[in-house]
């Protein structure tokens, strides 16, 4: 909802740990977090990886997210992939999130996380069309975690075996076969009904949340 929304989500009451070698790991936008030296060098040590918005999910830096997934890191991602400001429906997501479970090496378990107010500190639109120069303080926060999701991905992928071989896409970046002997219009199947299943649970997650504040 915010440029705000990671890191200082984090900062909420009891938040188990401020240990550096337990703190997430984050997918960050290449084009904002990571302009110039100093941003790279700042962002790097807050435990950042660079994505290249418009990359594909088969770029350079997602390896080194299945590094963190296969260490058994926490890796936390935004799967919109845009900042949203609007009380409207949370979009469909894009398939990183869910390339990164399927590829996994060991299949991670998935926290879904929503929440609101962050916009109300550092508003789009608030100071000259601008956003402020510093956050707002005294705004209300709210932020709701989900059930743990966990993926049969076994099944998920002879669901997607069945699939028709003929992949009538041809885009830049998809390989042939993935590790799993999956074509292109299969993978895009089996990422496609990842984010579904999320998405549900995280606008259910955002509907409860707008019940609260209603209350």
């Amino acid at each position: 909802m915010s440029t705000l929304d990671d890191p200082l989500m984090w900062g909420f009451k009891g938040f188990p740990t401020g240990d550096a070698n337990l703190a997430r790991w984050v997918l960050a936008a290449e084009d904002i977090c990571f302009k110039n030296t100093i941003f790279s060098y700042l962002f790097r040590l807050g435990k950042c990886i660079p994505i290249t918005r418009g990359g594909g999910i088969y770029q350079e830096h997602m390896n080194e997210a299945l590094e963190v997934l296969r260490d058994g890191g926490w890796l936390h991602t935004f799967p919109e992939g845009k900042v949203s400001q609007v009380n409207a429906p949370i979009r469909r997501l894009k398939w990183g999130t869910a390339s990164l479970i399927a590829r996994a090496a060991v299949t991670p378990m998935v926290l879904p996380i929503v929440h609101c107010g962050f916009e109300k500190v550092m508003p789009e639109h608030s100071f000259f069309g601008r956003r402020p120069p510093v956050p707002l303080f005294n705004k209300e926060i709210k932020i709701i975690i989900g059930e743990p999701i966990q993926f049969d991905l076994r099944t998920l992928r002879q669901k997607a075996m069945t699939v028709s071989q003929e992949a009538p896409f041809c885009s830049l970046g998809w390989p042939n076969l993935c590790p799993d002997g999956l074509n292109e219009t299969q993978q895009r199947w089996l990422y496609s009904n990842i984010s579904d299943r999320i998405w549900t649970i995280m606008e259910r997650l955002r509907c409860f949340g707008l019940s609260l504040r209603n209350e």
